[in-house]
């Protein structure tokens, strides 16, 4: 399990981390969101030790990340980390054999990871003349060759085509199944909600919620879909706020009633068709938790 306890960083008078504090877990997706500047990138590179903490402490497995553990991380920057002259086949290997990974075990990593991410008839090419999309599959594949032990990816599915953003959820869930620990950044919380076994939401250098995407939910305010009547029938009802109407459908946030007794007003107007909990998607529980962070 890889845990991150209580990192502090500044830049000068700029505070970039604030007590962060997360662990990923096991054969777990662990999703990592915020806005630009909010500190996950910070907070990858203290992990991968590019970065120096201020304070707090970064552990693999109950003890402290060294340079041995680094060397069985898979990390993918979300700037290109590859060199950009070099051949893809070459340059996959040496970094393998950088990990430590035999020269023949390199060249048949090599050659399977670029076959599942769909570059391999791209091996003999320069990294520069491939399209950004396949630079981000080998940038990928960089990550995977020495078989790492926990994977740190930044902003991975930047660029990428829904068939291979297709692939790519796949060969994460694959590791994660497999029992690997997988943290990612995304600014696509359509795909986190849809990939990551849990979330971590940070905003201005702090961890503002964490846990699954229901998790998140059940901390929210409870609001009720009702289709039914066309009447502003909820208009005046104690403890009930109308948030949202469109026709026949009413969205209702309740403050200090119970779904029962919205459900009594409602019938009371007219026939009732639909009655239902509100599952808000990860957009906008992020747009909440965020806002009220920051109050």
């Amino acid at each position: 399990m890889l845990e991150v306890g209580g990192l502090e960083k500044r830049f000068g008078r700029r505070t970039a981390l604030a007590g962060v504090t997360f662990d990923v877990r096991p054969g777990e997706v662990f999703g990592f969101v915020g806005s630009n500047g909010a500190g996950k990138t910070t907070t990858m590179r203290i992990v991968l030790g590019v970065l120096a903490a201020d304070a707090g402490e970064v552990r693999w497995q109950g003890r402290p990340v060294d340079a041995d553990v680094r060397r069985r991380i898979g990390y993918m920057p979300e700037e290109r980390g590859l060199y950009p002259k070099m051949r893809v086949g070459e340059q996959l290997t040496y970094l393998a054999r950088l990990h430590g990974v035999p020269a023949a075990e390199a060249e048949r990593a090599v050659r399977s990871w670029t076959e599942r991410l769909g570059v391999a008839e791209r091996l003999r090419d320069e990294v520069q003349k491939l399209s950004l999309g396949n630079q981000q599959r080998v940038q990928l594949a960089a990550a995977l060759v020495h078989a790492p032990e926990l994977l740190v990816l930044d902003e991975p599915f930047s660029g990428l085509d829904p068939t291979a953003v297709e692939v790519m959820s796949a060969v994460l869930r694959g590791k994660a199944d497999e029992g690997v620990p997988v943290i990612f950044s995304s600014h696509q919380l359509d795909l986190v909600e849809r990939l990551c076994d849990r979330v971590g939401i940070i905003a201005a250098g702090r961890m503002v919620a964490v846990g699954t995407v229901e998790e998140l939910r059940s901390g929210g305010v409870e609001r009720i879909d009702v289709v039914g009547p066309e009447s502003d029938w909820a208009a005046g009802l104690a403890g009930v706020t109308v948030v949202a109407r469109e026709g026949r459908r009413t969205r209702v946030e309740l403050s200090g009633s119970s779904d029962q007794e919205v459900l009594a007003a409602a019938l009371a107007a007219g026939p009732v068709h639909e009655f239902a909990p509100y599952r808000p998607p990860l957009t906008e529980l992020y747009r909440d938790v965020v806002s009220g962070g920051a109050a």
